[in-house]
């Protein structure tokens, strides 16, 4: 296995699935004994989902405007 030039490895398979590694898994990086060992990280605050993001913007607007939006402007709103 190699770094490519952006600093990144590819975590095999087999060990994401037993280490419970899944896409948006924080992970450390810890120097033991000369070796490099990757850790899950612990007790950080997950990020944001894009969907999650999406509904707390809509919640916001809804409190600023009285009326509620129909199906239309919602798609619009939805797709930019």
């Amino acid at each position: 296995m190699r770094v490519t030039s952006k600093g990144q490895v590819t975590i095999p398979q087999g060990i994401r699935a037993l280490m419970g590694i899944l896409p948006n898994t924080d992970v450390d990086f810890e120097v033991r004994r000369g070796q490099v060992v990757l850790v899950k990280g612990k007790g950080r605050a997950k990020r944001p989902t894009r969907g999650q993001i999406m509904v707390a913007r809509m919640q916001r607007m809804a409190k600023e405007q009285p009326y509620s939006m129909t199906t239309d402007e919602v798609m619009k709103l939805m797709r930019g």
